[in-house]
């Protein structure tokens, strides 16, 4: 039966060695059935096809265009194949192999021209059986030559095999150059035997190329073995990443301590960690405090703090503590593989500029065997001798150089990506990295992205004649036994302060109202104005004070003490530290910055002046995100950072999606780019990664196209007359030097200082388009994609922390589009997408504690 699934599978392709290979071996895949889209990487030696089509007729397909290809490895049950799969694939096998046949081939070349030009040419002495002999010598370097050229015989077998494929290369035009040498050579040879004049041979011996020949295979292979080094050090990322694995871990078996390989973990297993160990595998920490150094993962430097209940991933390192932890994630789904696999996965792909290189490379053999034989026949019309023409035919094959064209963009993606991983920054893709750098307008979500998504207490204002430790005591009382966000945020800070708390009986929570308790005889109460102004007299100085507050986006709660006002505490979801640093580096490099939030629209705005952003757009519903990213790229290409659930279609939406790291596993889904510190100075590290690495790719390009521009006029002889002229074997030295310093160039990106902004300037004029782009999204009409609504009474919500309780609830539920609630007005206005019985929405608010009292 005929599987028509799309999947997407990975290959090893073998037998390729530059970009017309490449664009060889994606018009072969292309054109299989089923298949619908291929991406062949030269760097990798691999390829990623997706669609239907069933492994063999790819793998038939590549085969038949002269090449070899196999399925890489699938995933066995335990998972930890992936790390040995992904060392096998970096595994320096090329290097050791080009090495010995370096060396052999100097040994004979160093014979081969002490013959040519030593004996021949200077009159160096010689054995006495080749005294005055000019067959015999020409003999032995005909001998030495095919003895290099054997030891060679790469380029010839692939060369050849592809030109019957139909399917030419840089092997091709290698083999040919050598073997045209090695042929005229030989027939030039043939006559000097059948010559017996001395000085007819001498004329003859001037026409003998065996060196060249022998010449041209060893400096390719210098080049190509300087290739190899160079591409090397382009996954020295990916390499040190796999080297953090630990490779035994502690496993905890009927209280004893056994060390074990790390890959004989398993999902549930008990291991301890001791200061200075590395942690195996993902997991949950049981028992103990320690502070983890994750400065491997997200290149933090500062270790964090964990205690029992948090997540610790492999790789990272405990600084201090002894934690009893229980295995969660092992192999290759532990969060060191995925990024790892990201890493790998990116390089792997294409970057929308490499298309110039494809499409060049796909004529650029063809077109250089057709310029060479042009150059024969022109320089034969002239008068030249045919050796001449030859020669300078012969030097246009081999200073023609396809295999810097195919390297221009991979070597830089890969590098580009590894300095990203380095500073926890990972691309998805190559044309991430590209659009990236482009983009004009970053649009950022408010909570967790912007802001920490963590209510902290901000402002302490005691009523006249209370203390403020009196204050901090009754509230940390009354709060400790409160569930409440709001009230969290409070104990933390008095216990932070080590307060010492006030005890405290008849505690009640009184559901839209707030809190009550007796302390020592005394009621205390806390909650909002509309509660506390019930109990006691609230002065107009304090009411004042807290509509300032309210207006900053801060919640303020009342408390009081036998019908007396004791004070405000002011909660609030602050910005983190760097945002208004990194929204400055964004302005800097010349984006139009956006803060896009469900919020209302004071507490957002509120926000917004804080971190210093150019325009807040409030009270969008979450399937109005989407719309207005949709909007906003009209005017310019858009970045969106977020990291909740409700930010996954926007970010996909947008040309560049990226996630926090700490966000939710479908926000990251969904995103192009992960951001695995919550900062978003690294969104500004991933800006200036990305330009640096498009900048790198353009002096790549540029090099490997002037350098056959300029090249291969002068090995035509376009400038002889000039005295410029250039032999077989000095353009085998520029083509083998070609790839090496673009490989060399890429590596520059290592110097790269992803968090330096000095040099920052903007690529585009999007800033001076801001007074339009306010007056477009100021105004949001709410309604517009509203098919159907119910609005539900609630009774219990305080603050802006159980709106948004009761916000998640309901939008969980499937039909619900969207949600809007008010604590002030006691309400959910509900959009719904089909018809959803008041039962469901019932359940979903009253689940969280909250009472439902009517829908409309």
């Amino acid at each position: 039966m005929e599987n028509n699934e799309t999947k997407t599978d990975k290959y090893l392709v073998t037998g390729m060695s530059c970009a017309a290979c490449q664009a060889h071996v994606e018009k072969a895949v292309n054109s299989v059935d089923g298949v619908d889209s291929c991406s062949v990487s030269l760097l990798t030696n691999s390829m990623t096809v997706t669609g239907s089509a069933v492994p063999g007729d790819i793998i038939k397909a590549v085969e038949d265009a002269g090449y070899g290809a196999s399925l890489e490895a699938g995933k066995r049950k335990d998972g930890n194949d992936f790390f040995k799969s992904m060392e096998e694939k970096l595994e320096d096998r090329e290097i050791p192999v080009l090495k010995r046949r370096l060396f052999v081939s100097l040994a004979f070349l160093v014979v081969l021209m002490y013959f040519s030009m030593g004996v021949s040419m200077w009159g160096w002495p010689a054995p006495a059986i080749l005294s005055d002999n000019m067959t015999g010598i020409g003999i032995v370097e005909m001998l030495l030559a095919g003895i290099i050229m054997m030891i060679n015989k790469k380029f010839f077998v692939n060369g050849f095999k592809a030109l019957i494929h139909k399917s030419t290369n840089m092997d091709t035009l290698v083999a040919m150059g050598s073997g045209i040498s090695f042929i005229y050579s030989f027939v030039t040879l043939l006559h000097m035997s059948a010559e017996h004049d001395h000085q007819a041979q001498m004329a003859l011996m001037n026409d003998l190329h065996f060196e060249s020949a022998a010449m041209i295979v060893t400096l390719i292979t210098i080049g190509k073995l300087l290739e190899a080094i160079s591409k090397g050090r382009t996954t020295n990322a990916l390499k040190g990443l796999l080297g953090l694995r630990p490779k035994t871990a502690v496993l905890l078996k009927n209280g004893e301590e056994i060390t074990v390989p790390v890959e004989e973990v398993n999902v549930g297993d008990i291991f301890v960690v001791r200061p200075g160990g590395s942690i195996p595998v993902d997991g949950i920490i049981l028992e103990g405090d320690c502070a983890i150094d994750e400065s491997a993962l997200t290149g933090e430097s500062v270790p964090v703090d964990r205690t029992e209940g948090d997540r610790v991933s492999a790789a990272t390192i405990n600084r201090s503590g002894f934690i009893k932890v229980k295995a969660e994630k092992v192999g290759e789904d532990t969060a060191l593989a995925q990024i790892i696999r990201m890493v790998s996965d990116s390089a792997a792909t294409k970057a929308p500029i490499a298309r110039i290189a494809d499409k060049v490379s796909g004529i650029f053999v063809p077109a250089v065997l057709l310029i060479a034989l042009a150059v024969f026949v022109i320089w034969k019309i002239t008068g030249a001798p045919v050796g001449d023409s030859l020669t300078r035919s012969i030097a246009v094959l081999v200073v023609s150089c396809p295999c810097a064209l195919g390297l221009a963009t991979p070597v830089a993606i890969m590098v580009g990506n590894g300095v990203a991983a380095k500073n926890g920054v990972l691309f998805k893709t190559a044309a991430s990295l590209e659009q990236t750098g482009k983009a004009e307008i970053i649009v950022l979500d408010k909570t967790g992205t912007v802001t920490s998504g963590v209510p902290v207490v901000t402002d302490v204002i005691p009523a006249n004649g209370i203390s403020e430790k009196e204050l901090l005591s009754e509230a940390y009382a009354l709060e400790f036994g409160s569930e409440h966000p709001l009230g969290k945020a409070v104990t933390e800070y008095c216990s932070s302060l080590d307060l010492a708390m006030v005890k405290i009986s008849d505690f009640k929570v009184l559901p839209g109202n707030g809190l009550e308790g007796n302390s020592g005889g005394k009621i205390l109460r806390g909650g909002n104005l509309s509660f506390i102004s019930k109990t006691c007299e609230v002065e107009k100085e304090i009411i004042e004070k807290s509509s300032l507050l309210a207006e900053q986006g801060k919640t303020p709660l009342f408390f009081s003490s036998d019908g007396r006002l004791s004070g405000i505490i002011a909660v609030a979801d602050t910005i983190r530290d760097d945002s208004a640093e990194a929204i400055e580096e964004f302005k800097r490099m010349g984006l139009f910055t956006v803060i896009l939030t469900g919020d209302n629209r004071r507490t957002a705005d509120s926000i917004g002046k804080a971190a210093g952003v150019d325009l807040t757009i409030s009270d969008v519903l979450p399937g109005e995100k989407e719309r207005i990213v949709e909007r906003l790229r009209g005017y310019g290409r858009v970045i969106m950072v977020g990291d909740g659930i409700n930010d996954a279609p926007a970010l996909t939406k947008a040309d560049t999606g990226m996630a926090i790291g700490t966000g939710t596993d479908i926000a990251i889904d969904a995103a192009e780019c992960v951001l695995m510190k919550s900062s978003l100075k690294d969104a500004a590290a991933a800006i200036r990664i990305s330009r640096r690495t498009m900048t790198n790719i353009k002096e790549n390009l540029f090099w490997a196209f002037i350098y056959n521009v300029a090249l291969i006029p002068v090995a035509a002889g376009a400038y002889a007359a000039l005295g410029l002229t250039m032999s077989p074997m000095l353009g085998a030295a520029a083509m083998s030097i070609s790839s090496f310093t673009v490989c060399m160039n890429a590596l520059r990106l290592n110097l790269i200082r992803p968090y330096d902004g000095r040099h920052d300037k903007s690529v585009s004029d999007i800033r001076n388009m801001k007074e339009e782009l306010e007056k477009e999204f100021k105004t949001i009409n709410k309604k517009e994609n509203i098919k159907m609504e119910k609005t539900i009474m609630i009774e219990g919500m305080m603050c802006g922390h159980c709106e948004a309780t009761v916000k998640k609830a309901l939008e969980a539920i499937d039909g619900v589009t969207s949600a809007e609630v008010s604590h002030d007005k006691g309400t959910a206005v509900v959009a719904l997408e089909k018809d959803i019985s008041d039962d469901v929405l019932t359940k979903a608010v009253e689940d969280k504690d909250f009472k439902v009292t009517g829908i409309n």
